[in-house]
C-alpha cells in the first residue's frame, strides 16, 4: 500500500485554532459501519448510542509542558527545546526536536529559567536531539512553570493560560503525553455521568502520547514506515471490565493503541511496557469493537489505522462528508464515532 491512497483535500480554514468553551458542544460524525451510513449529530448525544452491556476505554495521561523556550547561553535569539520521551529513569536525559535545529550543535547550552537549563548531547535522525536537562528543584514542579502547552504544529498560534486546562481530559491522572488523546477532549463531567447512567461500565488505561501521533511517516510505501515507541499501561481492572462487556468502545486512538498492543497474544492481559504497534488496513482487531475519534490528518498513521477499523472506502468517504459538512478538524476539532 502507498500513503497516496490515504489524502484528503481539507481547506485550511476547517483546521480549529480554537478550543470550543463547551466540550460537548462539538459535532460527532456517527459511522455505521454495517449499513455503510452516516449521521450528523453532536457530541453531547453519545450516550443515547451506548447499551448496559458497552464497556468504554478512555488513556488518562497528562500532558506535561513539554515546549521549552529559551536562549542559547552566550547568545540572545530565541531557541526552542521539544522534549518528546524520556531516555534515563531519573528523566535528566530526553528525545527532543530542536528548533533552529542548525544551531542546536552537540554541546549547546540553552538556558529557560535560573533552575532550569539543557545541553545538547547527541544529534539523531530527522531533526532530534538527546538532551541532558539540568534542573535546580523538582523538574516536573520546574516544567509546568517554566514549560508551555505541547499545541499540535498545527494550531497557527502561542500557547495560551488556558490552554493548560483546555488541552487536558477530564480522565487525565498519569503525567507524561506531548500531545493530548484528543477524543476525550469532548468529555465533561456532565456526559461522563449519562453515559454511567445508560449502564455502561467506563475504564482507564495508560498510553503517553508521543511523536507518533502527529510525526509524519517517512517511507510512501506504507509497510515500510516503523512508528515511534509509546509507553502503555493496561491494568487489570480494565481487563476484567473488557471481558465482562460485550462491546468495547476505545475512547480514542491512544486507547485502542493500548488495547492491541496488551491483546497482541490474542486476547487481552494486564501488561505494562514500550509499543511500536503500528496499525493499517489488513489488521485485525482483537479487543475493540467500537471507535471515538477525531478527524485526523492526511497520511498519518491514525488515519490508516481509523481506515484498517472502518475500511477504506468507507472512512474516506466519510471524512469527503466532514469536508462538506464543515466539520472542525484535529485536535480542537469535531468528533467521529465508528459503529
Amino acid at each position: 500500500m502507498y500513503l497516496a491512497e490515504f489524502d484528503f483535500q481539507l481547506p485550511a480554514e476547517l483546521i480549529a485554532q480554537e478550543a470550543l468553551a463547551d466540550r460537548a458542544a462539538s459535532r460527532m460524525l456517527v459511522v455505521h459501519r454495517a449499513t455503510a451510513t452516516f449521521e450528523d449529530r453532536q457530541f453531547r448525544d453519545l450516550p443515547t448510542y451506548l447499551r448496559p452491556t458497552d464497556c468504554l476505554i478512555a488513556n488518562d495521561t497528562r500532558v506535561f509542558r513539554s515546549r521549552l523556550i529559551g536562549q542559547r547561553r552566550g547568545h540572545t535569539g530565541r531557541v526552542e527545546i521539544f522534549l518528546t520521551k524520556p531516555l534515563s529513569s531519573d528523566r535528566r536525559l530526553w528525545d527532543a526536536l530542536v528548533r533552529p535545529g542548525r544551531k542546536m550543535l552537540t554541546g549547546t547550552v540553552v538556558d529557560f529559567a535560573p533552575d532550569l537549563s539543557a545541553t545538547v548531547r547527541e544529534h539523531g535522525e530527522h531533526g532530534h536531539r538527546t538532551v541532558e536537562l539540568h534542573a535546580d528543584g523538582d523538574l516536573d514542579e520546574i516544567l509546568e512553570r517554566v514549560g508551555h502547552t505541547p499545541l499540535p504544529p498545527y494550531i497557527h498560534r502561542p500557547d495560551r493560560p488556558d490552554d493548560g486546562e483546555r488541552y487536558q481530559t477530564v480522565f487525565a491522572r498519569e503525567r507524561g503525553s506531548v500531545a493530548a488523546p484528543t477524543a476525550g477532549l469532548h468529555f465533561t463531567p456532565e456526559v461522563l455521568a449519562a453515559c454511567r447512567a445508560t449502564g455502561a461500565q467506563l475504564g482507564t488505561v495508560t498510553l503517553h502520547v508521543g511523536l507518533g501521533t502527529f510525526e509524519s511517516l517517512h517511507s510512501e510505501s506504507v509497510e515500510e514506515n516503523v512508528l515511534h515507541t509509546e509507553h502503555y499501561k493496561v491494568p487489570s481492572s480494565t481487563v476484567d471490565l473488557v471481558r465482562r462487556a460485550e462491546r468495547v468502545i476505545g475512547l480514542g486512538t491512544t486507547a485502542v493503541r493500548a488495547l492491541e498492543s496488551a491483546s497482541a497474544g490474542g486476547q487481552l492481559e494486564a501488561t505494562s511496557g514500550d509499543t511500536s504497534i503500528f496499525i493499517y488496513p489488513g489488521y485485525e482487531f482483537r479487543t475493540v469493537n467500537a471507535m471515538l475519534t477525531n478527524f485526523h490528518l492526511p497520511k498519518s498513521s491514525l488515519l490508516l489505522m481509523i481506515c484498517a477499523f472502518g475500511g477504506k472506502d468507507l472512512m474516506l468517504s466519510a471524512y469527503r462528508h466532514a469536508v462538506a459538512q464543515r466539520y472542525r478538524f484535529f485536535s480542537y476539532g469535531d468528533c467521529m464515532l465508528i459503529l
